[in-house]
């Protein structure tokens, strides 16, 4: 409220509900107000703070593009940023864990490690985590086609003392059990280490190299509307 009176004494004047059309043939500013009425304002300088194309619900839908390209302004198409990313999960591990968050994790791309967490969704991973990675991730997605990310379950544990642990059971115990008890898993993550192709290792060195460093195969990004922010716009 401070900001906006302070504005107000200043004699800025804000108006609302006004969608932007481009200019006429005059060189003014066209507008559609909120009931539909076209406006044209003739300004003498003009700053054009319109977003990407990340938030569509609230107005930022990229829909300036067209009309700053037809006046031959080089734009760089708009791509996702700070995005989430597909991924193929198995019919178990969609319905059984879509929407639990993965932590701690350790992700790797690129010789690049990122630690905190993320969220598994119904169409593949997105939160923090990824995000950190997500230009490069991107990039790799569209020249190559797919991304694989390595996840390391168990960031604060070194492989030789996992190996340890897995190695000293007591019993012989299933190997959920092992997982939970020995190597600390969650329930995702055990389910997420099944994900991977071929048999989990029964030797527990080869084991604890799996927890350490799973393959997850990235498929795509999630759609623009559900990125944080928006890459590309008009080229510098």
């Amino acid at each position: 409220r401070a900001w906006l009176a302070r504005l107000a004494a200043l004699g800025v004047e804000i108006r609302l509900r006004h969608r932007w059309q481009g200019w006429d043939q005059a060189g003014h500013l066209l507008f559609r107000d909120g009931q539909g009425a076209s406006r044209a304002v003739d300004a003498p300088a003009t700053l054009l703070a319109l977003g990407g194309a990340s938030w569509p619900r609230l107005g930022s839908d990229g829909g300036w593009v067209p009309l700053l390209a037809a006046l031959g302004t080089r734009i760089a198409p708009l791509r996702p940023a700070n995005c989430g990313f597909r991924v193929d999960w198995t019919p178990l591990l969609r319905d059984g864990f879509a929407g639990q968050p993965l932590k701690p994790v350790a992700l790797t791309f690129g010789g690049v490690r990122v630690q905190g967490e993320c969220i598994v969704t119904a169409g593949g991973l997105e939160g923090g985590a990824i995000y950190a990675l997500a230009a490069a991730l991107r990039d790799a997605i569209a020249t190559e086609g797919g991304a694989t990310l390595t996840l390391d379950l168990r960031p604060h544990l070194s492989e030789a003392e996992l190996a340890r642990r897995l190695g000293a059971r007591g019993g012989a115990p299933s190997l959920g059990t092992l997982l939970r008890k020995a190597g600390g898993l969650s329930a995702l993550q055990a389910a997420l280490l099944r994900e991977a192709p071929g048999p989990l290792p029964a030797d527990p060195l080869a084991l604890a190299r799996r927890i350490k460093a799973l393959p997850l195969r990235l498929t795509g990004t999630a759609g623009l509307e559900r990125a944080i922010s928006t890459a590309g716009g008009v080229a510098f």
